[in-house]
């Protein structure tokens, strides 16, 4: 069994000039980083929660990498089933649902996969693997909620 770690940094950027001094004195934003020199990723809160609506947030990024982590597995197994896949897009939409004490968590997370294959042969076994991504994702794997499908495929040639 292999393990593998995932390094982030995350810089609050929001301390208007009174640090939390409080509820409404401080801004959300915050940055995320990797020591890999990756892009950083702009991000705050929810503007629900008194955030800012140009920049990512947490329950975005998580739906993200569900939507991602599930492409990555299904492309593979597309390729590993001679399943020739000529375009992917997912409308990801997760559901949380907030509490009375301000607590949350999400429910479920559906993927709208709209796969284009290359020949219209291949539009069965195409809808069939996003089961089998489903089991194998890694993230798909750490959450206690579940994840939906709700696939469209087509063909190139049709």
């Amino acid at each position: 069994m292999s393990t593998h770690q995932y390094k982030t940094t995350l810089t609050w950027t929001g301390n208007t000039g009174t640090g939390t001094s409080g509820y409404r004195a401080y801004s959300r934003n915050h940055e995320i980083t990797t020591a890999e020199g990756k892009p950083t990723i702009p991000a705050s809160s929810d503007p629900a929660f008194r955030g800012d609506r140009t920049r990512y947030n947490p329950e975005e990024l998580l739906v993200s990498s569900i939507s991602s982590c599930h492409m990555l597995w299904y492309l593979h197994l597309c390729s590993e089933a001679g399943v020739i896949v000529i375009d992917y897009v997912d409308n990801a939409i997760g559901v949380m649902t907030e509490n009375t004490d301000g607590s949350g968590q999400f429910v479920e997370v559906t993927l709208y996969p709209a796969v284009i294959v290359s020949d219209a042969s291949m539009i069965e076994k195409a809808n069939s693997l996003h089961h089998r991504a489903n089991e194998l994702c890694f993230i798909a794997r750490s959450v206690n909620f579940p994840i939906l499908h709700e696939p469209t495929c087509s063909a190139q040639n049709a």
